[in-house]
């Protein structure tokens, strides 16, 4: 089974889903814990019966839910099914699929040594230190409790920014960002590269990257 690219993910019309990272997201906005708790357990009922298992993040008045297949290293129609099924389980239960609020956070260090210092942060971290066409070159948490962390070739003149962040957004969030980041006092550095990413900063100069699926291969 091979890995759908965020064209045909969006195609898909998955409503209250967003694609992150190599992943689908959404929130269930339940109300309640006990009927989160429901929906939870309908959820690893049909995950069974699907052989495919989602991330469940169980909130008092929120599940949150990412879904990725990790043989393919992103999203595959295995997660696109069973997307579908939790959007039924979710209705069934009379609860509310919102996408505008989740993210992927990454953070990425420039750095003109990266080969020195990789090792450090997977040891301090205690990440695995991932490489190759599907990576890059990373550090990633098994249990996806921390943000990878990736490296970034920067020159080596003083002074320069050593980490910035990387928030993977849905594309329909990103203006409403925007114009947030720029209302507190930022500013946006560029936007050559969007819709694949925006670079903003802050008022001191601290940069971060507004990050889609678009124009990506």
């Amino acid at each position: 089974m091979s890995k759908l690219t965020g064209q045909q993910i969006a195609d898909e019309g998955l409503d209250g889903w967003a694609y992150l990272l190599g992943g689908l997201q959404t929130r269930i906005h339940t109300k309640n814990f006990a009927t989160g708790l429901s929906v939870v357990n309908a959820i690893g009922a049909a995950a069974e019966d699907m052989n495919h298992h989602p991330d469940l993040n169980l909130r008092y008045t929120h599940v949150d839910i990412r879904l990725t297949s990790h043989d393919e290293h992103g999203v595959t129609d295995r997660d696109i099914r069973l997307a579908r099924a939790v959007s039924s389980i979710a209705a069934a239960g009379g609860a509310r699929l919102d996408s505008s609020g989740v993210s992927r956070l990454e953070l990425a260090l420039d750095t003109p040594a990266r080969e020195s210092i990789v090792p450090f942060w997977a040891a301090v971290l205690a990440t695995e230190h991932l490489s190759g066409a599907d990576f890059g070159d990373e550090l990633r948490d098994p249990a996806d409790g921390l943000p990878t962390v990736w490296f970034q070739e920067s020159g080596s003149e003083e002074p320069r920014q050593r980490w910035h962040l990387d928030l993977w957004v849905e594309p329909a969030q990103v203006q409403q960002r925007i114009d947030a980041a720029l209302a507190a006092g930022g500013t946006l550095v560029s936007d050559e590269e969007a819709p694949s990413f925006w670079v903003l900063a802050d008022p001191e100069g601290n940069r971060a990257c507004l990050c889609t699926w678009q124009d990506r291969s």
